[in-house]
């Protein structure tokens, strides 16, 4: 047998975050990302300190393989993941999809519980054996980091559990993974399990978790998990996912912080990264988060109760557990207006954690900020991350200049709007269903670009009668989906933004490929 290719680290109270989010968290219902957003999300996670970045499924199309390769080829400091079955075709895949990759890992499954191995797999459990034990020392012929999963283990019989892990480590599987794939198991059983399976396992693997929310009990399946021994957790940013989703980054993150007095976990994660990447993932995955959400929701943070203020006001430790401050977001409120300067501007993006954007970019969002307090008035944070978060980020061939809306009652709605070409500034009028459709139909007349509108989507970014409108739409143009955004007090402006990123998109050859109908990826 190989030696393993990594240890159990010094640390035993060290737990490891597996961050799936642009693998089992882009298999949420409606969720496609492109390749600039996978790698802006994966950037992202680096920055945060995550342990491992499971990339993608590479063998689900030939624009998959290519998200996690550049993902491998671009991103350093964590360990870049592919998914592969337990068959030789998809872990070629794999294995060519994370060659680049300063630390690179196969991750391979199959599933174990009496059902799937019946009515999925139609294999016997010899052969579900044999099959894992061929799938790991084919992944160790290409890379030194194996993961094993054993598809819907919470189901599955534990002896046999033990039996396949045993092989699969005698194979050459560094870290075994033991999912609760359909959210069924509770915190009792997942700890027993864990504790039970960690008993029987050599002291170098790593065991690890994956828990769904099916039940609303990742979170606390996934803690309890760890508490049996588990020393990977494998996680989304906002908890996206299939079905009710998966185990919460930054839920189980701050749980551990806040409560080591009581658990004595401590995880490699910058804190002041949570918020920030939840807004990211949130924005580029056209999935809002909601408001009451744990850490990350607009109200966390937030006090209505006259009880509750007066005694926030006396001292913040009486309604808060943690400071807002420590996973990225401000406790005061930053008030900005149009009589601000650019040093000013400039200080308070700097506040915000945005450090490192260009001269170029602080000056055309400086632009952007002046225009928004022109027509708000009080301008504040979520507002000026708002603008930064929906910066441009692809050539700008096309640039919305300006427009005017006619509708109402019993009329026909018809938009005038002027664009920004190469050829200088052109305008189109054209008539639509609704003011909305009116500026589409203009803007594609400039362009002579037709994409077909997918989904539309509106939603309140920051607070006030005076607040920001983001709408995030879908758009297919021939093979390619495309994604676009736009924020702006006015929501058909902001309509027409959105278009218009589409737009240069589509003239710079950006979106992602269509994904075959019939092909139905592995979970766990």
């Amino acid at each position: 047998m190989t030696q393993p290719a990594q240890t159990q680290p010094a640390d035993q109270n060290r737990i490891r975050i597996f961050d799936t989010t642009l693998r089992d968290g882009e298999q949420s219902p409606g969720v496609a990302l492109n390749h600039a957003q996978k790698l802006e999300i994966a950037h992202s996670l680096a920055r945060m300190g995550v342990d491992v970045i499971e990339a993608g499924f590479p063998i689900a199309s030939a624009g998959d393989l290519e998200g996690v390769s550049r993902i491998a080829r671009e991103v350093r400091g964590p360990i870049i993941a592919g998914l592969a079955r337990a068959n030789k075709a998809d872990i070629e895949a794999a294995a060519k999809a994370v060659e680049a990759a300063e630390k690179p890992r196969i991750h391979t499954f199959i599933a174990t519980s009496p059902i799937h191995m019946a009515k999925k797999l139609q294999l016997e459990p010899d052969a579900v054996v044999e099959r894992a034990v061929q799938a790991v020392k084919m992944a160790r012929s290409f890379v030194d980091d194996v993961e094993f999963s054993a598809e819907d283990a919470t189901r599955s019989e534990t002896a046999f559990l033990i039996r396949i892990f045993q092989a699969a480590v005698e194979a050459g599987a560094t870290t075994i993974n033991i999912p609760d794939t359909v959210g069924y198991t509770t915190p009792e059983e997942i700890r027993a399990l864990f504790s039970e399976i960690r008993a029987a396992l050599p002291a170098h693997v790593i065991l690890s978790s994956h828990c769904h929310d099916d039940l609303g009990m990742a979170v606390a399946n996934s803690i309890a998990a760890a508490e049996g021994g588990a020393r990977q957790i494998e996680c989304t940013i906002n908890g996206i996912g299939e079905r009710a989703g998966n185990a919460s980054l930054e839920e189980i993150v701050m749980a551990f912080h806040t409560r080591r007095d009581h658990y004595g976990f401590e995880t490699g994660i910058r804190t002041r990264e949570l918020y920030r990447a939840s807004r990211l993932v949130s924005r580029l995955s056209g999935m809002p988060v909601q408001p009451n959400k744990a850490i990350v929701g607009d109200n966390a943070f937030a006090h209505e109760s006259g009880i509750h203020q007066d005694g926030v006001i006396k001292a913040r430790e009486t309604y808060e557990i943690m400071n807002a401050e420590l996973v990225g977001r401000e406790a005061a409120v930053l008030v900005m207006g149009k009589h601000s300067g650019r040093a000013a501007f400039r200080k308070a993006l700097h506040d915000l954690g945005y450090e490192d954007l260009p001269d170029d970019k602080v000056q055309y969002l400086f632009g952007r900020f002046k225009d928004l307090a022109d027509r708000k008035g009080q301008i504040y944070s979520d507002d000026l991350r708002a603008l930064v978060e929906s910066r441009a980020d692809v050539p700008q061939t096309f640039t919305l200049e300006g427009f005017q809306i006619t509708s109402g009652m019993n009329m026909t709605p018809v938009a005038f709007v002027r664009l920004q070409t190469p050829d200088g500034a052109v305008d189109a009028t054209s008539h639509g269903d609704g003011p909305v459709d009116a500026a589409y139909g203009a803007i594609s007349k400039i362009t002579g670009l037709n994409p077909e509108l997918e989904t539309y989507r509106i939603q309140a970014v920051t607070k006030g009668d005076d607040a920001l409108g983001e709408v995030s739409i879908t758009a297919r143009y021939g093979e390619k989906l495309l994604s676009g955004t736009g924020v702006a007090t006015d929501i058909v402006e902001a309509s027409a933004r959105a278009w218009v990123r589409v737009m240069n998109m589509i003239v710079a050859g950006m979106g992602s490929e269509r994904r075959e109908g019939e092909f139905a990826p592995g979970r766990i």
